[in-house]
């Protein structure tokens, strides 16, 4: 039956509302229809793509009516582009749903008493929020329907993003409003630089090329650092190429170059070599300087990153007297950022580069207090280690989307600490973890913060704390 589904049109389906990643919702006698790229209040007819027993997906493939709640896309990039999903929806509507999102991953993942969800903290600035774009040089640029059907011969190089779904496919990016600063210039003159003086793209099918990957990062002073990641050990072609960045760009504060000849695009294990400037940017955050090196992890909107490590801050209430767990501390900035409230922070990691810079970064702000270990957290933390310090009052725990190991689980709730702030990019894989530690603690406050406008992602703090005894 569901099979028998696939490529039927559906017409004049009614768009409800917005579900989890990003999809919006319809029914089709009596079943779910997901539908990504419309909005609620839309009618569309719609082809299914993927039929099942409880639910259908579909593609929008003629809209009747358009919603009220429609804006206009900002960028030309809009609907081929993956990056900002969301830019026909109101920026309003997009934390509603974001906040919503939020409310049923818990009520139906975590299934225990909670407390209001608070309003979601909005972003200041919907447009150039990001300090990090990485950028894909290829010799396969994505063409449209149009260019296709038009039978002109067209330039096939393209310096942008990858089109969803396909990983040897360009889009060649003019205008980028996700990042400011000097990002769009630097893109836009090094692909003009490149393709007129036959600097050759880099072909991901055959694995071969110069150009291969640009990576941009930018601070809130304007401090930026700029990568340049090649494919083949052509160093007159590297120095033509960063001389370039150097005349062209003498404001860019580190300038660096990769020679990467392995299949992937990962650098963590190659050298960085710095062409012009430092090794390295700075990003300030009340007062405290941090370092950010071409492999540290630093959250990718630096003036959300305040607002939500101040909600992470506030909801630990700390006096000055608590042991607190920083566990995935990255490069320790939240637990340099609370390290003045409490006696000591003891951040764990298990990228050890990152724990070099943890320590650089308390070292560089006069912090005394913190201690920094590296290694996959569910090794780290054991009783041995816990048995080596002193008991924590407060755990401050922001793992990656996929969450907590359950043996990291599984120890937080033996070490019984009175508050455990729960920092997270995905409220499901922590609703699922809030449910296992809901044997011995109670959700006190959710909050939920924007950290990406114009996409369906958000970040969500969660407040735990101790059960009392009975």
């Amino acid at each position: 039956m569901s099979r028998k589904m696939k490529n039927k049109v559906l017409e004049q389906l009614k768009i409800e509302r917005i579900a989890a990643e990003g999809k919006c919702v319809g029914h089709h006698e009596g079943k779910v229809v997901f539908v990504a790229n419309v909005a609620p209040g839309d009618v569309v007819d719609v082809r299914v793509t993927k039929g099942r027993s409880s639910f259908l997906e579909a593609e929008a493939i003629k809209i009747h009516e358009y919603s009220s709640d429609r804006v206009s896309p900002f960028c030309s990039h809009f609907g081929v582009c993956g990056g900002c999903k969301w830019q026909h929806i109101s920026y309003e509507l997009q934390m509603t749903y974001k906040r919503q999102q939020v409310i049923d991953q818990f009520e139906r993942i975590a299934k225990v008493p909670l407390p209001q969800v608070m309003p979601i903290i909005g972003s200041e600035k919907t447009q150039y929020y990001r300090n990090k774009l990485d950028f894909t040089f290829s010799n396969n640029r994505w063409l449209t329907r149009e260019e296709i059907d038009s039978g002109e011969t067209f330039e096939r190089n393209a310096l942008g993003f990858h089109v969803p779904k396909r990983f040897d496919k360009i889009i060649d990016i003019d205008h980028c409003y996700l990042q400011g600063n000097i990002s769009n210039d630097v893109r836009n003159e090094l692909g003009a630089f490149a393709l007129k003086e036959g600097l050759g793209y880099y072909d991901i099918i055959n694995q071969k090329g110069l150009l291969r990957n640009l990576i941009i990062r930018t601070t809130l002073d304007e401090q930026s650092m700029v990568i340049v990641q090649f494919g083949a050990d052509d160093q007159e072609g590297i120095d033509k190429t960063m001389e370039f960045l150097h005349q062209r760009f003498p404001e860019i504060t580190a300038l660096m170059y990769i020679i990467n000849l392995k299949k992937n695009e990962t650098f963590q294990d190659l050298e960085v070599h710095t062409y012009a400037g430092k090794d390295y940017i700075e990003e300030t955050m009340e007062g405290l300087k941090f370092k950010i090196g071409p492999k540290s992890f630093y959250q990718t909107n630096s003036s959300q990153a305040y607002e939500l490590y101040k909600v992470a801050r506030e909801f630990a209430d700390l006096s000055g007297n608590e042991v607190v767990y920083d566990l995935y501390t990255g490069t320790g900035t939240i637990a340099n950022f609370v390290a003045k409230d409490a006696k000591q922070v003891i951040g764990i990691e298990y990228v050890e580069p990152a724990i070099v810079d943890a320590k650089e970064n308390a070292i560089r702000n006069n912090i005394d207090n913190t201690l920094f270990y590296a290694g996959d957290m569910k090794d780290v933390l054991d009783d041995t280690f816990v048995s080596n310090h002193q008991k924590a009052d407060v755990i401050i725990t922001d793992p990656p989307r996929a969450g907590m190991h359950e043996d990291v689980v599984n120890m937080l709730l033996k070490l019984e600490a009175e508050k455990i702030v729960y920092v997270s990019c995905n409220p499901a894989t922590q609703a699922r973890d809030v449910a296992l530690l809901a044997e011995k603690y109670d959700v006190i406050k959710i909050q939920p913060v924007d950290m990406f406008p114009q996409t369906y992602h958000v970040e969500n703090v969660v407040l735990l704390k101790i059960k009392e005894q009975e």
